[in-house]
């Protein structure tokens, strides 16, 4: 059974390897290099599908490739992509709403909140799925985030 534990130790990890990328964007092939080994440490793309849905997506919402999540955190596949991790963030603070555990998969919902180098956070809202891999890790195979009220008329 995967535990509540262990999704509060694999999204601290998410937050902490966030943080790492935007360190090194002054360095872009550091970068490119770290935010691939990010995607495929904490993402189950090579498990299998991975439905993302990052915060700061318009044009190209879904992320459902490798490329297209690094581009989203370190920009480079999508014009409309900024680099997520590279806004300077000092710390990310997940707050749990609530959780599904099951054997094998797990989701997490709830807010998280992305601090900035004047202490300010930036609040936004997930749904993250977990699934446990062959060699026993837990990797993302559903990232949903999106800002709150974001579409106030809805």
């Amino acid at each position: 059974m995967i535990t509540q534990e262990e999704i509060i130790s694999i999204q601290r990890k998410w937050a902490d390897g966030l943080i790492q990328l935007g360190g090194l964007q002054g360095d872009r092939e550091r970068c490119l290099k770290a935010a691939g080994d990010f995607v495929e440490r904490m993402y189950a793309y090579d498990e299998g599908n991975v439905l993302f849905k990052p915060t700061r997506a318009r044009k190209h919402q879904f992320r459902l490739d490798k490329e297209s999540a690094i581009s989203y955190f370190v920009k480079g596949k999508y014009a409309e992509d900024k680099g997520f991790a590279l806004l300077d963030w000092t710390d990310v603070r997940f707050e749990n709403a609530g959780f599904i555990l099951e054997k094998d998969r797990a989701f997490a919902m709830g807010n998280y909140f992305f601090k900035d180098t004047q202490g300010n956070e930036v609040k936004a809202e997930f749904t993250f799925g977990y699934i446990r891999t062959e060699n026993g890790d837990l990797k993302i195979n559903i990232h949903h985030s999106s800002r709150p009220d974001a579409h106030p008329k809805i």
